[in-house]
C-alpha cells in the first residue's frame, strides 16, 4: 500500500479516537500538559508558536498561557499559500483573531513578524520515534525544513495519547518532531 493511503487510513483511525473524547477529557488534558509545561527551559524572550485549535485538536492555549506568565513571546502561524512555510505573528492571549484562509484563526497581518524558537505542533497521530501524522497539507513539515536553514528549533507535538500509532510511514520529506506531550506522558526524541 503507497503511503499516502496508508497514512490516510492511520490519520482516519487516530482522529476517530481524539474525535471520541468527552469534552472533559480534551480540557483535562489541556490542563494536565499545561500543568507538567515543557521538559526543558524556556528562558525569557524565547519565542514560542502555538496553535488555534481545530477539528477536536488539544487546545494549547493553557500552555501558551503558563509559558507567558515565565516570560516566553507568543506567536501563532499564519498560512500563506499550500507548500509554503508558515509565518509566525506576535499574538497575546485575549488578543483578537481572524479567520485565515484555511478557516483557522490567525492573528492579524499588522501583527508583528516573528521566527519561533520552539513551536508547537498540533497532530492527528504520532509514533515513538518523533514522526508525526497531520492532516496532509505538509506545512509544517516545509515550516520546519525551511526554519532548521535559518536556526535550531524545536518541535514540541500536542495530543492525547489515544493518537499514538505503532509506526507512521515516515516520507524523506517529513520532519521528526524533537517532543511530543500528552496528558499522560512526555516522549523525548532527541537521542535518534
Amino acid at each position: 500500500m503507497p503511503a499516502a493511503h496508508l497514512k490516510a487510513n492511520l490519520r482516519s483511525a487516530a482522529l476517530a479516537k481524539r474525535d471520541a473524547l468527552s469534552d472533559a477529557a480534551r480540557v483535562a488534558a489541556a490542563a494536565a500538559i499545561a500543568a507538567h509545561g515543557l521538559p526543558f527551559e524556556v528562558g525569557p524572550g524565547t519565542v514560542v508558536s502555538g496553535y488555534a485549535p481545530v477539528r477536536n485538536e488539544i487546545d494549547p492555549a493553557p500552555l501558551m498561557k503558563r509559558l507567558a506568565s515565565e516570560g516566553a513571546r507568543l506567536a501563532l502561524p499564519t498560512v500563506t499559500a499550500r507548500g509554503q512555510s508558515l509565518i509566525f505573528r506576535a499574538w497575546t492571549p485575549g488578543e483578537r483573531l481572524m479567520l485565515g484562509p484555511l478557516g483557522i484563526l490567525e492573528p492579524s497581518p499588522a501583527a508583528a513578524e516573528v521566527v519561533p524558537d520552539i513551536m508547537l505542533v498540533p497532530l492527528a497521530a504520532f509514533d515513538r520515534t518523533g514522526h508525526r501524522i497531520g492532516y496532509g497539507g505538509g506545512y509544517y513539515d516545509h515550516t520546519f525544513a525551511h526554519l532548521h536553514k535559518i536556526k535550531a528549533v524545536i518541535g514540541v507535538g500536542l495530543g492525547f495519547a489515544v493518537q499514538e500509532i505503532r509506526s507512521v510511514p515516515a516520507l524523506p520529506h517529513d520532519v521528526a518532531l524533537d517532543y511530543v506531550l500528552t496528558e499522560k506522558k512526555v516522549f523525548d526524541f532527541r537521542s535518534r
